[in-house]
């Protein structure tokens, strides 16, 4: 576990350490200042190997990543720390960027904004994140044959085998097991999952197929997470 893991169980909902990476001082000062005033502490850094080296020395709860990074890109950051832990990474990517950024999320990160972007919004979505990984409360745990999802305790087993799961995966599969059989549009489960107004569906499309690769026998013919064609997607339990 990353030790930021840790620590993010007691953090508050509101202040938390984040870690800003971008090559552009300009972003990073805006950045730094939004998230400064919204109460997060923050520390900012300009290249990739800067960035694994604060992310190891003082644990963040978020990091703020973005793609195009000189020494180290970010989508190798984001592998580093991926496999390091289940820290929340936010990437920040360019109009011209979308094979990347989608390739981010299949690395794990678990949100993106788009350049240029709203200060402000990125605000809205690392409170979103935090939310989420704060102190839960109390929830049933969820099983399905031999697949058990505890929201409170925040894990996730199969087969009694921990579930390597990121926080975006985590709320996904929480959130279908919680209501099975029922159809969602990708739209509905980005507002009500995570919480999100706007966003590319296409997000949904790569954690729906990750989420299958981890618990479905046969990611390629799923029977847990189904496709309604036309509408989205499904749980259906086993039986």
């Amino acid at each position: 576990m990353h030790p930021g893991a840790r620590r993010r169980a007691s953090v508050s909902r509101v202040c938390a350490h984040v870690l800003v990476v971008d090559d552009d001082e300009t972003v990073r000062d805006v950045v730094g200042r939004y998230l400064g005033a919204a109460g997060h502490e923050v520390a900012l850094v300009g290249d990739g190997p800067a960035a694994l080296r604060a992310a190891r020395e003082s644990p963040p709860d978020v990091v703020v990543l973005d793609l195009m990074l000189p020494g180290l890109g970010g989508l190798e950051v984001c592998r580093v720390l991926r496999a390091e832990g289940d820290l929340p990474i936010v990437m920040l990517t360019a109009l011209g960027e979308e094979d990347d950024r989608l390739l981010g999320l299949e690395l794990g990160a678990d949100d993106y904004v788009t350049k240029p972007f709203s200060p402000r919004e990125l605000v809205l979505r690392i409170g979103s994140i935090l939310r989420r990984t704060g102190t839960p409360a109390a929830s049933p745990v969820l099983t399905d044959g031999a697949l058990r999802v505890d929201p409170a305790g925040r894990e996730a087993t199969l087969d009694g085998v921990a579930l390597a799961l990121t926080t975006r995966e985590f709320d996904l599969l929480a959130f279908l097991l919680a209501h099975p059989g029922q159809a969602f549009t990708r739209e509905e489960l980005l507002s009500q999952v995570w919480g999100w107004e706007f966003g590319d569906r296409s997000t949904v499309t790569v954690h729906v197929r990750r989420l299958r690769e981890k618990v479905e026998a046969d990611p390629t013919a799923p029977r847990r997470i189904a496709t309604i064609w036309g509408t989205g997607y499904r749980y259906d339990r086993e039986g």
